[in-house]
């Protein structure tokens, strides 16, 4: 029995593997199919090939780089902030009473307006320059590190905290041994999901009038009826997107070994 077991394991690991490794290349030639089938139009829906081929110009052109440089940065500049204050300010309202009453109520009515909804008054408030574009990505960001934060340091252990302060420990030190450590899995567990809605919320900041990004190019792309470059512009989005979380991903297990 032991053995078969292990061996049923073994085959079943092995599928899983076969399954992941097909996923992709399976995915793009039933694409390719549907989309050369004549069931859609071809022009709308265009092939993968076509895609790459698209892509490929783009990239040769050199616009691309640039497209990437710039909706690069904007990503990084608003994700910094909204994480660092939303870090900062989670962990102020979460440990003080008077912070949390203060600010809690504010937070509140802000948080459900959604960063596309600002694109107007941002190009009125910042005109075409940087500064209305790291505004909609650090909106996008803050709330939701906020709320992770704030929540973490809420949900810290009442028993080890009742067994400190039993033994006399100062509250700086809980904050810094039992609150803080018992708090960063949920916050990274926001800022996860925070670089994740940064590549959301870029695409409505680089509506707000600009002269370059890959969402910016996506929308001339489509004006054109070029829409090899949208999907190509998606997929990229798509695929930064998914190395930014597996990073991510990858340097939280070390920094929060203990979860």
């Amino acid at each position: 029995m032991p053995v078969r077991s292990a061996e049923a394991t073994s085959q079943a690991r092995w599928f899983e593997r076969l399954v992941l490794v097909v996923s992709l290349p399976l995915f793009l030639v039933l694409w390719e199919f549907v989309s050369r089938s004549g069931v859609v139009n071809a022009r709308l829906f265009p092939p993968p090939s076509d895609v790459a081929i698209a892509t490929w110009q783009w990239a040769r052109s050199g616009q691309l780089w640039i497209d990437l440089a710039m909706s690069v940065s904007r990503i990084i500049v608003g994700l910094t902030a909204g994480t660092t204050l939303g870090v900062l300010i989670g962990l102020a309202t979460g440990q003080i009473r008077f912070v949390a009453n203060l600010l809690g109520p504010v937070f509140q009515i802000l948080r459900p307006i959604p960063p596309i909804a600002f694109v107007p008054i941002v190009i009125l408030w910042f005109g075409l320059s940087e500064l209305g574009k790291y505004f909609l990505v650090f909106w996008g960001v803050f709330f939701t590190v906020w709320v992770a934060a704030h929540l973490g340091v809420r949900r810290g252990d009442p028993h080890y905290l009742r067994a400190a302060r039993m033994l006399g420990t100062p509250e700086y030190k809980l904050f810094r041994e039992i609150l803080l450590p018992a708090a960063l899995p949920v916050i990274f567990v926001g800022i996860r999901t925070a670089v994740s809605i940064a590549f959301y919320t870029l695409v409505a900041a680089e509506l707000a009038g600009t002269f370059a990004g890959v969402a910016y190019r996506i929308d001339v792309a489509q004006q054109n009826l070029q829409i090899g470059q949208v999907m190509g512009g998606l997929l990229l989005l798509g695929l930064f997107s998914s190395i930014a979380d597996r990073v991510f991903d990858h340097f939280s297990r070390r920094l929060v070994w203990w979860t």
